[in-house]
């Protein structure tokens, strides 16, 4: 081949080498200005969860509910067995008998029999008080006329007021027998009374506790104990998802919150659903500095905080779970 053939064939190489090299620069430039894909956000489906526990320890004698039934508010999920309580509540009824007896008796006053042999008593002082009532002024006429002497006088004086000391007395012990107890120890008896009752009531509240209901619909999650097991006070005995109260997570950079603020709406893929949501933000905070972020002060902008934010939403979900993924674009 000769010389001015092979330039010739160099000068051809060259500009098809040439017009690939713009085609692809042309097809590079055309790539990232039209045919980027937009930048995708991914959150996640979370639901309301609450956690059955009782007041009072004991050993689980029924399990009703197994994981991913589903309950509704009422419904009895467990039956924890407490001897203790049911001995609590044997002492704390005997505690109301006998203050109910105490308060009856304060309430009723003396017996029949006490009442009659205080008046009987009465009369017998009355009886005697008349009797010295007459010695003492016969002997006081008598002493006047000083037949007797003074002696004598005082001593039927001293039986006289001893006969009307007693008389008091009698008339005292016999009005006490008649009015019963005083004010004071009605109102301490029936106050008795009400502390029994009150010991009564909060035993039946453990009682109560004994049978854990479900608070609100939803669906069991996780049962922890197994049947026979002991629990303690307030440790968890499941867990139940509240399905209607859901929403979505989403972890979002700073650069992205253009469109994105409390009250705004947004649209949503559920890809395991295979359907669009429409969603309302109605939480916006800082995941702070432990969080991911972006560092930019090399190119002499800012660094990047990532935002938490939620969002519900804005018609009712069928088939939601939560952890399902949550597309944002």
């Amino acid at each position: 081949m000769s010389n001015q053939a092979k330039e010739q064939h160099t000068n051809i190489l060259l500009a098809v080498a040439g017009f690939a090299i713009v085609v692809a620069i042309v097809a590079l430039i055309g790539f990232l200005a039209l045919g980027r894909d937009p930048e995708v956000i991914q959150g996640e489906m979370e639901v309301e969860e609450y956690r059955v526990s009782g007041k009072v320890p004991g050993r689980i004698l029924e399990l009703r509910v197994k994981e991913g039934d589903f309950v509704r508010a009422g419904d009895t999920l467990a039956i924890i067995e407490a001897p203790e309580v049911q001995a609590k509540m044997s002492q704390a009824k005997s505690a109301v008998d006998a203050a109910s007896a105490m308060e009856q008796m304060a309430r009723n006053g003396a017996r029949k029999e006490m009442i009659q042999s205080a008046a009987q008593l009465l009369e017998q002082a009355k009886a005697g008080l008349e009797i010295a009532e007459k010695s003492y002024n016969r002997m006081q006429q008598l002493y006047d006329e000083e037949v007797v002497s003074a002696q004598k006088r005082d001593e039927a004086e001293a039986l006289y007021k001893a006969a009307k000391a007693q008389m008091k007395v009698a008339r005292s012990q016999y009005e006490m027998a008649v009015n019963g107890t005083r004010q004071e120890e009605r109102r301490a008896a029936s106050a008795t009374v009400g502390q029994a009752r009150g010991a009564v009531q909060e035993v039946t509240s453990y009682i109560r506790e004994t049978v854990q209901t479900a608070q609100m619909d939803g669906e069991v999650t996780d049962v922890y104990p197994k049947i026979g097991e002991l629990v303690g006070t307030g440790t968890p005995i499941m867990s139940i998802a509240v399905m209607d109260d859901a929403w979505a997570t989403f972890n979002i950079r700073e650069d992205q919150l253009k469109n994105v603020k409390v009250g705004s709406e947004i649209t949503v893929e559920v890809p395991a659903l295979d359907k669009e949501l429409k969603m309302k933000v109605y939480f916006m905070k800082d995941k702070g500095s432990f969080a991911v972020w972006k560092a930019t002060k090399a190119s002499g902008q800012y660094d990047q905080k990532t935002f938490e934010v939620k969002a519900r939403p804005m018609e009712k979900l069928v088939g939601v779970r939560p952890g399902m993924s949550v597309i944002m674009k």
